[in-house]
């Protein structure tokens, strides 16, 4: 005969596991797997309660992420697998955290750091300029990337010296730092921008802009899939790379330091940007 208690017990356990199914349903959840492994990370790093809630406050914790970059979300042509430095990166947080990861996919840069602003996303990893740090904050700089430009087989442009003359039309994504600074740069050409990656590589196959201006890393992506198309010598300037939280979570700043630098430091960010596929880095 089974007990009362014995009932009850059985009835929680039911209820807790159709109530993480639901949840996983509803929110593309990837929840953490409870192993003996993770259950002594969680005990060694001991993260305060705290620094969790602030962190992940709904108790999840939330990445940000846009297609096309690998410092964010691409495709390995490979395998089809879904890699990126922000995904990896947010994945490893929430396992640290011992949390469930929710991946959020947006069109370009700016929806994610609009939406990070708006505190509904916790995470992601993107330039840190001064302008974004009024409203995010940042670790330091993990990743530095030039900034270039994509241009197609038939373009008699050969350098980005060339770049600022009148007539010129240089697409951009739309919000993105490229478009805020070379707004100030140019004095001749046009700043053009675009609603996504996707749109820009159609704007150049079209001829409506003669060059499309970001970091080398999205540039060698879009020319792998615009035959003809080539990156061009030398750069206009540099990305600092970070991870990015929401303004008033102060208190879990020094966690996401401490813990960006064990992992820049222990060979898990290199193999990040090994998976990703990431071209473009700064030598010097």
């Amino acid at each position: 005969m089974i007990s009362k208690n014995h009932f009850n017990t059985a009835w929680r356990s039911l209820a807790m596991g159709l109530l993480a199914l639901s949840l996983s349903a509803c929110f593309n959840l990837t929840v953490v797997n409870h192993t003996n492994e993770n259950a002594a990370l969680v005990k060694t790093e001991a993260v305060p309660a705290d620094v969790r809630q602030a962190l992940a406050p709904t108790g999840v914790l939330r990445v940000g992420v846009y297609p096309g970059s690998p410092t964010s979300w691409v495709k390995d042509p490979q395998t089809g697998e879904s890699v990126g430095i922000a995904m990896d990166l947010g994945k490893e947080f929430a396992k640290r955290l011992n949390v469930p990861v929710q991946i959020l996919e947006f069109d370009r840069v700016a929806q994610v750091l609009d939406a990070l602003k708006d505190g509904k996303v916790d995470f992601t990893f993107t330039n840190a300029t001064a302008v974004r740090a009024k409203d995010m904050d940042f670790t330091a700089p993990l990743v530095r990337l030039e900034l270039g430009y994509l241009v197609v087989g038939t373009s008699p442009l050969k350098s980005v010296a060339e770049m600022d003359q009148a007539g010129m039309r240089v697409g951009v994504s739309q919000g993105s730092s490229s478009q805020g600074v070379l707004t100030q740069l140019y004095k001749q050409a046009k700043v053009v921008p675009a609603d996504s990656l996707t749109k820009a590589q159609a704007m150049l196959n079209a001829n409506q802009i003669d060059a499309f201006a970001t970091n080398k890393g999205i540039l060698f992506e879009m020319s792998d899939t615009l035959p003809g198309s080539r990156v061009l010598d030398g750069r206009w300037g540099l990305e600092n790379l970070a991870i990015a939280i929401p303004k008033g979570r102060d208190v879990a700043r020094p966690y996401v330091q401490s813990v960006a630098k064990t992992l820049e430091g222990n060979g898990f960010l290199a193999k990040a940007i090994q998976r990703s596929g990431l071209r473009g880095t700064a030598r010097d």
